[in-house]
């Protein structure tokens, strides 16, 4: 049985598994159309971003009277934003699908809109708000990842280390290249092992010549579950579902370059870097001639260590990139590491290998080369202005580990609570199985998400987070959303996508001063991906044109679920 899905070829240029396996993972890649085909042969599962069928509880409704003042109490301006947002969540085929949406005053918390406020949504990225708040409020903007390379054997005069060298990591997110600050776009400056070479070299600087045990990493720092519940199997294919781990080098991911050849018939060659021994790549890519459309398949089964491609790329055209996620992130790390000492001069007699498991020993390791982090407060911006999954995984899991090692993902699931309590928002109102709301099974409610962004405005991390989120029609996610409308520049607000999920909340800021808080969260949006992401840019647009001269009007406060 066959199963098929066709979805952008967006996660191309960026770039898991839980429940049942299934033989295959085929991805065809229609560079030519802008297309990604994935067919999963086995047990169907379902492609990036599909979400199971709403609860009962998350199907939409018209607006009830509990739920809206009567019309008679509503400002003229509200009235004006009900009607556009009524129109806009009904209409057409997005209608069909199930809407949540709250909006209100930031300052007095007064509702001006609401549609299924306390109901369960699938957040998709929405959930990256509550994770780096959850970061920013308990490591705080000053925190710094760290990454050590140790040893417990001796180094002798002459160079010689009698034992392993173990690679620790701790969650740094950004073991590579990266440049920051983070300044609207990614920069990357020198090769993407950067921050392991600049370790190597102070290994080296130490003194060490031989090292005659193995070269190890260790990501015992976090209980291993590389996919979370609710990720799929498709997932693990690509960047944005790469395996969790305390260490992450270079996003967990590997490029896949494929090169045509200068005619027709010849060999298109591939290279993979940096070099991993997590997969091999099975080769059988030709060039066609120069005007046919390219046609790739790539093939990878759950688990294993080999890689097909197959099909046609036209002769003489530019090169492929293929950004691949890596399944084994501390191995790959560690042979990493061990390239880069050898490049050094190092003679090394061990293997390159991984432990996931914390192994007592007595006395303190010695501490040959230490990396940390650019602060949390910078790195947020990147994790949310490009969305990035697993840096969001590693700040939800550094987090809790100040408390101690959890030893289920049901524990670890339920660490943020006394912070969302603490927030304001109603127990129960988020259920949560990640850190990125890659997880189809996350739910939120849009009160959920809307008190977090009042509660979040009085905290001294405030900046960091608001400087955190897509500007409408400036940078991030937003940037070619609502250009040259009244929403440009005035829309600072985390975007959500998941194939029939389309979400965004965040802060209004109003060009009479007004700031408003909203969520507006869509699932079982069916049709093209245009339409619910056009009517989440309406509502943002009437937000900024209804309230553009308003001053504050007294409402009846919103009156959370209990």
């Amino acid at each position: 049985m066959l199963f098929d899905y066709t979805f952008t070829v967006s996660i191309l240029g960026k770039g898991a598994m839980t429940g049942n396996r299934v033989n295959a993972v085929y991805v065809v890649l229609l560079l030519g159309t802008a297309q990604a085909v994935i067919t999963l042969s086995g047990t169907p599962c379902r492609a990036q971003g599909q979400s199971h069928a709403a609860s009962p509880a998350s199907v939409s409704t018209p607006a009830s009277k509990k739920e809206q003042k009567s019309q008679s109490k509503l400002s003229a301006n509200e009235k004006r934003f009900a009607a556009r947002a009524e129109s806009l969540l009904t209409a057409g085929i997005a209608g069909q699908g199930q809407w949540g949406a709250l909006v209100v005053d930031a300052d007095s918390g007064d509702v001006l809109y609401q549609r299924n406020a306390d109901k369960y949504f699938v957040p998709a990225s929405n959930m990256k708000l509550l994770t780096s708040a959850l970061a920013l409020a308990k490591l705080g903007t000053d925190y710094r990842f760290r990454t050590t390379v140790e040893t417990r054997g001796a180094l002798s005069a002459d160079g010689m280390l009698s034992s392993d060298v173990v690679l620790v990591g701790r969650g740094d997110p950004n073991l590579s290249n990266r440049k920051f600050p983070f300044e609207g776009k990614e920069e990357f400056v020198g090769p993407p092992e950067q921050a392991l070479s600049e370790l190597a070299d102070a290994v080296v600087a130490r003194g060490v010549k031989a090292i005659s045990g193995d070269v190890v990493g260790d990501d015992s720092y976090f209980p291993a579950e590389r996919y979370p519940d609710g990720w799929e199997i498709d997932d693990m294919v690509w960047e944005y579902g790469a395996a969790i781990s305390a260490i992450v080098v270079n996003d967990n991911t590997v490029k896949l370059t494929l090169t045509p050849g200068m005619g027709a018939g010849e060999e298109v060659r591939a290279e993979v870097w940096p070099p991993t021994p997590d997969f091999v790549i099975e080769n059988h890519v030709v060039a066609s001639g120069v005007d046919a459309k390219p046609d790739l398949r790539l093939t990878r089964e759950p688990g294993a260590d080999v890689v097909v491609i197959t099909g046609t790329l036209p002769a003489r055209s530019a090169p492929r990139i293929l950004v691949l996620a890596i399944e084994e992130p501390a191995r790959h790390a560690a042979a990493l590491l061990k390239k880069l000492l050898e490049e050094r001069g190092v003679v090394i007699s061990g293997v390159a290998r991984a432990t996931h498991e914390s192994i007592a020993s007595p006395g303190e390791p010695a501490i040959l080369a230490e990396h940390r982090s650019v602060p949390l407060g910078e790195s947020v911006k990147l994790v949310n202005k490009i969305s990035q999954n697993l840096h969001t995984e590693m700040y939800l899991r550094a987090t809790a580990r100040q408390s101690g090692v959890w030893n289920t993902p049901e524990e670890l699931a339920q660490f943020p609570e006394s912070f969302y309590a603490e927030a304001g928002i109603v127990p129960g109102d988020v259920l949560q199985m990640d850190g990125s709301g890659l997880s189809r099974h996350d739910l939120v409610t849009p009160g959920a998400l809307v008190a977090l962004l009042r509660y979040v405005q009085k905290q001294p991390w405030f900046n960091a987070y608001y400087d955190s989120l897509p500007i409408a029609g400036v940078d991030g996610t937003l940037e070619d959303r609502m250009k040259n409308t009244a929403a440009m520049g005035r829309i600072h607000a985390k975007s959500g996508s998941l194939e029939h999920i389309r979400t965004r909340s965040g802060y209004a800021e109003t060009a009479s001063g007004r700031r408003l808080i909203f969520s507006f969260l869509g699932n079982n949006q069916a049709g093209k991906s245009h339409e619910a992401t056009d009517v989440l840019d309406g509502l943002c647009v009437a937000l900024a044109e209804e309230w553009a001269a308003a001053a504050p009007a007294k409402t009846v406060k919103h009156s959370p679920r209990r």
